[in-house]
Protein backbone atom coordinates (compact mmCIF):
# COMPACT_ATOMS: atom_id res chain seq x y z
CA UNK A 1 0.00 0.00 0.00
CA UNK A 2 1.53 3.53 -0.82
CA UNK A 3 1.87 5.37 1.97
CA UNK A 4 -0.78 8.34 1.48
CA UNK A 5 -1.66 9.53 5.29
CA UNK A 6 0.22 10.82 8.16
CA UNK A 7 1.84 7.92 10.73
CA UNK A 8 1.01 5.17 7.41
CA UNK A 9 3.97 2.87 7.97
CA UNK A 10 4.60 -0.43 5.37
CA UNK A 11 5.78 -3.69 6.27
CA UNK A 12 9.30 -3.82 4.95
CA UNK A 13 10.02 -6.23 1.82
CA UNK A 14 6.61 -5.67 1.27
CA UNK A 15 5.64 -4.29 -2.99
CA UNK A 16 3.57 -1.47 -3.22
CA UNK A 17 -0.07 -2.24 -4.32
CA UNK A 18 -0.57 -0.29 -7.09
CA UNK A 19 -3.70 2.37 -6.53
CA UNK A 20 -5.99 3.28 -9.29
CA UNK A 21 -6.51 6.89 -10.42
CA UNK A 22 -10.04 8.50 -9.91
CA UNK A 23 -9.47 10.42 -13.27
CA UNK A 24 -12.58 8.79 -14.90
CA UNK A 25 -16.06 9.83 -14.25
CA UNK A 26 -18.79 6.54 -13.84
CA UNK A 27 -20.17 5.75 -17.62
CA UNK A 28 -17.13 6.54 -19.33
CA UNK A 29 -16.41 3.68 -22.25
CA UNK A 30 -14.04 0.18 -20.98
CA UNK A 31 -11.44 1.54 -24.02
CA UNK A 32 -10.81 4.20 -21.38
CA UNK A 33 -9.54 2.14 -18.08
CA UNK A 34 -8.32 4.23 -15.02
CA UNK A 35 -4.19 4.08 -15.47
CA UNK A 36 -2.80 2.06 -12.30
CA UNK A 37 -0.78 5.22 -10.17
CA UNK A 38 2.16 2.91 -8.73
CA UNK A 39 5.16 4.02 -6.28
CA UNK A 40 8.53 5.54 -7.07
CA UNK A 41 11.83 6.19 -4.04
CA UNK A 42 12.80 9.26 -4.48
CA UNK A 43 16.57 9.07 -6.05
CA UNK A 44 19.22 10.95 -3.78
CA UNK A 45 22.00 12.70 -6.11
CA UNK A 46 25.30 11.32 -6.10
CA UNK A 47 27.62 12.96 -3.91
CA UNK A 48 24.81 13.21 -1.08
CA UNK A 49 25.04 11.40 2.31
CA UNK A 50 22.08 9.69 3.42
CA UNK A 51 23.56 8.21 6.56
CA UNK A 52 20.77 8.64 8.28
CA UNK A 53 18.41 7.19 6.02
CA UNK A 54 15.87 8.90 3.74
CA UNK A 55 11.77 9.81 4.37
CA UNK A 56 9.80 12.43 2.77
CA UNK A 57 7.46 14.62 3.30
CA UNK A 58 5.01 16.24 1.01
CA UNK A 59 2.55 19.15 0.26
CA UNK A 60 0.41 20.22 -1.99
CA UNK A 61 2.08 22.11 -4.70
CA UNK A 62 0.37 25.17 -4.03
CA UNK A 63 2.63 25.56 -0.58
CA UNK A 64 5.59 24.87 -2.42
CA UNK A 65 7.05 28.32 -3.18
CA UNK A 66 5.83 29.55 0.43
CA UNK A 67 7.77 26.24 2.26
CA UNK A 68 10.77 26.60 0.21
CA UNK A 69 11.43 30.44 0.50
CA UNK A 70 11.05 30.64 4.02
CA UNK A 71 12.94 27.23 5.73
CA UNK A 72 16.22 28.74 6.44
CA UNK A 73 18.06 25.57 5.33
CA UNK A 74 17.12 22.96 2.33
CA UNK A 75 17.55 19.80 1.54
CA UNK A 76 16.51 18.26 -1.53
CA UNK A 77 13.06 19.03 -2.90
CA UNK A 78 11.26 17.48 -5.75
CA UNK A 79 8.39 18.00 -7.04
CA UNK A 80 5.44 17.09 -10.04
CA UNK A 81 2.33 19.12 -11.16
CA UNK A 82 0.67 18.10 -7.81
CA UNK A 83 2.80 18.08 -4.77
CA UNK A 84 6.11 18.85 -3.55
CA UNK A 85 8.61 16.56 -1.41
CA UNK A 86 11.40 16.99 0.94
CA UNK A 87 13.66 14.29 2.14
CA UNK A 88 14.13 14.41 5.88
CA UNK A 89 15.80 11.57 7.77
CA UNK A 90 14.26 8.21 8.72
CA UNK A 91 11.98 8.28 11.72
CA UNK A 92 11.20 12.46 11.13
CA UNK A 93 7.60 11.25 12.29
CA UNK A 94 8.70 9.53 15.86
CA UNK A 95 5.99 10.78 18.22
CA UNK A 96 4.97 13.20 15.59
CA UNK A 97 1.68 13.32 13.78
CA UNK A 98 2.46 15.75 10.62
CA UNK A 99 -0.17 18.01 9.95
CA UNK A 100 -3.10 17.15 6.96
CA UNK A 101 -2.59 18.30 4.19
CA UNK A 102 0.74 17.37 4.38
CA UNK A 103 1.84 13.55 3.74
CA UNK A 104 4.61 11.44 5.32
CA UNK A 105 6.39 8.55 2.95
CA UNK A 106 8.67 6.36 4.99
CA UNK A 107 11.89 5.14 2.69
CA UNK A 108 11.14 8.55 0.64
CA UNK A 109 8.51 6.18 -1.50
CA UNK A 110 5.66 8.17 -2.91
CA UNK A 111 3.45 7.89 -5.80
CA UNK A 112 4.91 7.79 -9.29
CA UNK A 113 3.82 10.76 -10.72
CA UNK A 114 7.22 12.36 -12.45
CA UNK A 115 8.44 13.91 -9.58
CA UNK A 116 11.63 16.10 -10.67
CA UNK A 117 14.65 17.25 -8.15
CA UNK A 118 13.53 21.09 -8.38
CA UNK A 119 16.32 21.92 -5.37
CA UNK A 120 20.06 20.75 -4.97
CA UNK A 121 21.32 21.58 -1.43
CA UNK A 122 24.73 23.59 -1.03
CA UNK A 123 25.96 21.01 1.17
CA UNK A 124 26.56 17.29 0.98
CA UNK A 125 23.71 16.72 3.08
CA UNK A 126 20.33 15.76 1.26
CA UNK A 127 18.14 16.40 4.27
CA UNK A 128 15.89 19.53 5.05
CA UNK A 129 15.51 19.76 9.03
CA UNK A 130 12.29 18.53 10.17
CA UNK A 131 11.30 20.52 12.87
CA UNK A 132 11.46 23.76 10.99
CA UNK A 133 9.59 22.12 7.99
CA UNK A 134 7.22 20.91 10.68
CA UNK A 135 6.74 24.18 12.49
CA UNK A 136 6.65 25.94 8.98
CA UNK A 137 3.81 23.82 7.59
CA UNK A 138 1.55 23.88 10.51
CA UNK A 139 1.52 27.32 10.39
CA UNK A 140 0.75 27.75 6.68
CA UNK A 141 -1.91 25.27 7.46
CA UNK A 142 -3.23 26.87 10.47
CA UNK A 143 -2.98 23.58 12.59
CA UNK A 144 -0.99 24.16 15.98
CA UNK A 145 2.23 22.06 16.67
CA UNK A 146 1.49 18.77 18.62
CA UNK A 147 4.25 15.92 19.81
CA UNK A 148 4.22 13.92 23.00
CA UNK A 149 6.28 15.07 25.83
CA UNK A 150 8.82 12.87 27.36
CA UNK A 151 8.18 13.05 30.89
CA UNK A 152 9.79 15.03 32.96
CA UNK A 153 12.02 13.44 36.25
CA UNK A 154 13.65 14.71 39.12
CA UNK A 155 17.22 13.74 39.66
CA UNK A 156 17.03 14.64 43.24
Amino acid sequence: MIPLLPRTRRSPGRAPEPRVSTGLRPGTSDSARPRELRATRLAVPVGLHTGLGCDAVGVPARFGFKILSRLPAKGCVYADSDWWWWLVPAGSDHDLTWPLPACYAPGAEIPDRGPRLIHHPDGTSPYTPPIPLYLLICQLTGIAPSWTAPPVRSAL
